[in-house]
């Protein structure tokens, strides 16, 4: 036997072996229990680097053990295939964007394979082929049947660099999520879905278990505010007083408005703007749409506005307030219009005292003798200046005013949501094509299902400007309207690749069904995904979308459950020298040049003992080392005959099958509770101990061959290659991978003894040994009586006692 385990020889061989005997092959079987694994697949971007290990190693371990622990278990991978890198590749090295993508797949492909996962690669799933988003498409056109897709010209988040539109969520601190260019604001007609649709159902997270702060997030990026529609007065025909209105979640403060404000890209705003005003306003939309919408709602940038010159009427007092525009206000939140009652709001005050508008009390503070407010006052109050509501608490206020509102006509009770509908256009080559054509006669159609899937052309010319080829493909644009035979234009507009990815956890069910996204049949034995793992950054983008897309295609009977991941795990982040591995950085490290040296067994171990998965960790050489010396330890004690000792005792017996059964009841634990490190630091302990009872021989030879088949099992899904050729070295039938997860007896587990610690008027004095089940008098007795703690209490009377059963003993003494 070789003195180390060598993994450049053995886990090329196990891999090939698997695969040929097609060991993972995952199929549908109503006699186990299912368990859908899924971790959250990698985007096409050339190499996996360690980052990838740390998402990807320590979920197989899991699926691994529901495995072995009876479950049918499906753990696939597939690749995110579609976006923007790829298109950017193409200009940057004359690529085609195909051709780049699937080069790289082949790569990581290969990559994840010496990992030893359990994925099944029947079942990959590529996103930028036909056969899968044939698929997205047809998703599309059933949303758009179903109302839930929709064109509109509205303001977009745009990257000048990339030449492309992002939705709200790839805006990161006022930069484009890619390449951190500052984002601007375009008007352009766009394709949406209709995700507010869902807006109550997805703040909603009951029946799954998922950290809280993924649920916060999904909460607060929803934003429900209840509150009030208050409707203006204008003196104009041609304009409905309806439609002038804010929404406010303080109707109690109606009667302190002194002016109202608008988005600088409010439709009202050029009819209401004056001559004399029209430059000034002109100009500050111009300035508003360079910046982004982060950058105008910060609480940290003054607030600036102009007035256009127009007034209104506020309703309950006929008051006539003037109209300002300012950034701060957005088109897409609420109205597009809010009222300003600067006494009773920090952002009204402040704006307010800049430009002079009055600032009038109408929720009074706690003593309040009529003086002007220093700041606002934004707490609960007693209505003043009010009318015939002057003394009501203002939270009854609320209520009270917005029922006389809608009584009058001028308003009503509402609910307002900061959620906006899913932007999904993308003036972008490489994405699923829109399957909408254009007809003069016949209007907006989508594409017949049976002439799906629209394929991207093959010659796409890619322009330096980084404009979509296919505006400028007239093969791909032009085609004949199904309905009326007449020329039509295809849509032009490619699908975000989220589209892609809200779905994936779908087709992985049935991949090579031909009738339909999914086998329905096989779909239902699969889903919900009972674990999905991966990255906390996607809280509100690809998670946010999955539950909408699975609860629309409920409605449309697709799918009969509402949510499609039942557990959700977040792993932290693999750092560096302190800093998040990147290319620019030079500190990403390569698990090709690991794995030649000390094996995926030995990489997947040390991601997994770093720290606690969900916190991540620092790389340390020194760490995966050691690592590296404790499986080689295992080899070799596995490896060198054991020889009992001829002299044995029962007593020795009885701790060896306590530790054994004690190990196997903490690793069960923890590796289910997903507490991969504390479960190594168990089989290291466990595996110390080993050593030690092989040096005395203190056991017979057949319970120490079943602690060492036990060990192989317990450590076999985090060390495959190495356990699998153990146990075969060993003898035992094929494969440690197909067998049974060990067991544990709870009688053979208890302790025997416990250990007491003593205290004498609270500090320490000694630590005793006594029976499990010892009562409060007999351990009473035992601390007297010991040798160490004599010394402290003779002479002296005991005048109380504080005992915790287990665990300590306290003597008060006098």
């Amino acid at each position: 036997m070789p003195s180390n385990y060598n993994p450049a020889e053995i886990e090329p061989k196990w891999q090939k072996k698997w695969a040929d005997d097609r060991l993972y092959h995952v199929f549908e079987d109503s006699t186990k229990p299912k368990w859908y694994a899924l971790t959250m697949f990698p985007y096409t971007s050339g190499d996996l680097h360690i980052g990838h290990w740390y998402a990807m190693a320590p979920s197989d371990v899991h699926a691994r053990f529901k495995r072995m622990q009876g479950y049918n278990v499906l753990h696939p991978m597939g690749f995110d295939a579609f976006g923007l890198p790829a298109e950017n590749a193409a200009l940057k090295h004359g690529i085609h964007p195909h051709e780049w993508t699937m080069r790289n797949v082949e790569n990581m492909r290969r990559q994840l394979k010496t990992i030893g996962a359990v994925y099944d690669w029947d079942r990959e799933v590529i996103t930028c082929l036909p056969d899968y988003y044939k698929w997205t498409q047809w998703f599309f056109v059933k949303l758009f049947q179903a109302g839930l897709a929709y064109r509109s010209q509205a303001p977009v988040n745009w990257c000048s660099n990339c030449n492309v539109v992002l939705a709200n969520e790839q805006v990161v601190n006022g930069g484009c999520w890619r390449c951190d260019t500052p984002v601007i604001r375009r008007d352009l007609k766009q394709w949406f879905l209709k995700i507010t649709h869902y807006a109550d159902e997805l703040m909603e997270h009951e029946g799954l278990d998922w950290p809280e702060k993924i649920k916060t997030m999904q909460k607060n990026w929803v934003g429900r505010s209840e509150g009030a529609e208050i409707h203006f007065g204008i003196e104009r025909s041609d304009i409905d007083e309806k439609g002038v209105k804010a929404f406010t979640t303080r109707p109690d403060t109606v009667f302190g408005i002194t002016y109202v404000v608008m988005a600088p890209e409010h439709p009202l705003v050029e009819k209401l703007t004056t001559k004399e005003k029209a430059e000034e306003v002109k100009a500050y939309v111009e300035r508003t749409r360079k910046r982004t919408e982060i950058e105008r709602v910060s609480t940290e940038k003054e607030k600036d506005g102009v007035f256009i010159g127009a007034y209104l009427t506020n309703h309950v007092n006929g008051e006539k307030v003037p109209v300002w525009i300012a950034d701060y206000v957005l088109l897409s939140y609420g109205t597009g219009m809010v009222m300003g009652v600067p006494a009773h709001d920090d952002r009204d005050f402040a704006f307010a005292r800049k430009y002079g508008i009055p600032v009038r009390v109408v929720i009074a503070p706690p003593d309040w003798e009529g003086e002007d407010l220093e700041e606002a006052f934004t707490q609960d109050g007693v209505m003043v200046n009010s009318g015939h509501f002057n003394g009501l608490p203002s939270e009854k206020g609320r209520k009270e005013v917005t029922r006389y509102l809608e009584n009058k006509g001028w308003g009503r009770f509402a609910v307002s949501y900061k959620l906006r509908d899913w932007l999904i256009s993308r003036q972008r080559y490489w994405g699923a094509p829109i399957p909408i054509i254009h007809c003069d006669n016949c209007g907006t159609l989508p594409v017949p299902e049976h002439e799906l899937p629209v394929l991207l052309p093959s010659d796409a010319e890619f322009k330096a400007t980084g404009e979509s080829p296919l505006k400028y493909n007239e093969e791909f644009i032009n085609t004949t309207c199904h309905k009326c035979k007449s020329p039509a234009k295809r849509e032009t507009d490619t699908m975000d690749t989220f589209m892609c990815s809200s779905w994936y956890f779908l087709r992985y069910t049935s991949p090579g069904f031909d009738d339909g996204p999914f086998d329905p049949d096989r779909m239902k034995y699969w889903m919900p995904v009972d674990l999905y793992t991966g990255g906390a950054e996607h809280a509100v983008m690809h998670l946010f979308y999955s539950r909408f897309f699975t609860k629309a295609l409920r409605d449309m009977g697709l799918v009969d459950f509402d949510e499609p991941f039942l557990k959700l795990f977040n792993q932290g982040t693999i750092i560096v020298d302190r800093q998040k591995m990147s290319k620019s950085r030079g500190n990403v490290i390569n698990p090709d040049t690991l794995l030649s040296s000390m094996g995926a067994d030995v990489v997947r171990a040390y991601l997994m003992f770093v720290a606690p998965w969900e916190q991540g960790g620092e790389w340390n050489d020194s760490g995966i080392s050691g690592i590296n010396r404790w499986l080689n330890r295992i080899w070799n004690l596995i490896n060198n005959q054991y020889k009992p000792a001829e002299n044995l005792n029962n007593d020795a017996l009885k701790t060896f099958e306590r530790q054994l059964h004690q190990t196997i009841s903490k690793v069960t634990h923890d590796i289910n509770d997903i507490r991969f490190n504390t479960m190594l630091s168990t089989l290291m302990e466990f595996t110390n101990y080993l050593g030690r009872v092989k040096e005395s021989g203190s056991v017979p030879f057949q319970n120490w061959q079943e602690a060492i088949k036990k060990l192989l099992l317990m450590l076999a899904p985090s060390a495959p290659h190495m356990t699998e050729e153990l146990w075969q070295q060993l003898g035992y039938e094929y494969s440690v991978h197909t067998q049974k997860w060990p067991e544990w007896d709870e009688n053979k587990a208890k302790e025997e003894e416990i250990t007491l610690v003593v205290q004498v008027n609270g500090k320490l004095r000694g630590k005793i040994n006594l029976p499990v089940n010892v009562s409060k008098d007999e351990a009473l007795k035992s601390a007297m009586e010991a040798e160490r703690i004599k010394p402290f209490i003779e002479g002296k009377k005991v005048v109380d006692m504080i005992y915790v059963p287990g665990r300590v003993i306290n003597l008060v003494v006098k």
